[in-house]
């Protein structure tokens, strides 16, 4: 039974998996979103935001604590300067893990796992909802068909032309005419 154990050791040894979520949360810090397992996404959560958190206060302590973790001067400057700003008023939950499916070769389930304020495309969404509540938005189910004959546009976005065959007017002048 695994009554208590709450670390998940993702078949490594100690030293190796402190390694890698050393270097996992180097990457995340850095790059703001990385592509990982489930349960590394997930192991990698308990250990970066304890980092964040411990980031908020700009100490010198506290940046010998988080260095010791992480051991990237490059990071360790990322962390206290852009990110500690973004997060100081958030008590928690800098982290989001969007499940990606499974993985092609050994379907493994795959995760992103980004910093949440920044998430650029997330906060322009929110910002231009303002901006979009005049407008009537689309639904999925039938209803009053707007669009004209002429021109439709498919799921995609892209314009269909319907294309209608008319005869010019000189054939139609000769069809109508009686033969002799």
């Amino acid at each position: 039974m695994r009554h208590g154990k709450t670390i998940n050791h993702l078949g490594r040894t100690k030293s190796h998996r402190v390694a890698m979520l050393s270097n996992m949360a180097t990457s995340l810090i850095l790059n703001k979103r990385i592509a990982t397992t489930l349960a590394k996404a997930k192991a990698l959560r308990k250990y970066a935001e304890p980092l964040i958190t411990k980031a908020k206060t700009d100490t010198t302590h506290s940046r010998r604590t988080v260095f010791s973790y992480l051991q990237d001067k490059e990071a360790v400057t990322e962390l206290f300067g852009t990110i500690s700003e973004k997060v100081a008023e958030r008590n928690g939950g800098y982290t989001r893990i969007i499940k990606l499916g499974a993985r092609y070769g050994d379907n493994a389930e795959m995760a992103l796992i980004e910093l949440v304020d920044f998430n650029e495309i997330l906060l322009a969404d929110t910002d231009d909802s303002s901006a979009t509540e005049g407008k009537s938005k689309r639904r999925r189910r039938g209803g009053k068909k707007t669009e004209s004959t002429d021109e439709v546009k498919n799921e995609a976005g892209t314009e269909v032309v319907e294309v209608v065959e008319t005869t010019s007017t000189d054939e139609a002048e000769a069809s109508e005419e009686p033969k002799a």
